[in-house]
């Protein structure tokens, strides 16, 4: 099983807050079409957000382990019913997640650069 570092979790999860759920699980939970379709995501993007259409939270935790194990990925983040799984195609170096300098500027400001 894969593990993260805390600047790597912490940089995927800077990059999937963005992102919107590329599969939904249903009600009839995690079927073998469903997980073929998460691993074809994975393949492309490397990072995907899944919605799972489930009430019970250890129902989505059980869910959320079966696809990091049977697809050798990693769990970035569980925020109700949104995961985030992390599949990495090629060694990526690490990077420290952009900071601003400075006051940001208004959309008036921007329009007038």
């Amino acid at each position: 099983m894969l593990t993260l570092t805390v600047l790597q979790r912490q940089n995927l999860k800077a990059r999937a807050h963005p992102l919107k759920p590329t599969v939904m699980i249903g009600s009839a939970g995690l079927t073998p079409t469903v997980l073929g379709e998460i691993s074809c995501a994975l393949k492309s993007h490397e990072l995907i957000k899944i919605r799972v259409m489930n009430e019970d939270r250890e129902a989505r935790l059980v869910i959320l382990e079966q696809i990091c194990t049977q697809l050798n990925a990693v769990a970035v983040q569980h925020i109700g019913k949104i995961l985030v799984i992390y599949q990495p195609q090629e060694d990526v170096p690490e990077r420290k997640p952009a900071q601003h300098k400075g006051k940001r500027l208004s959309k008036k400001q921007l329009g007038s650069r």
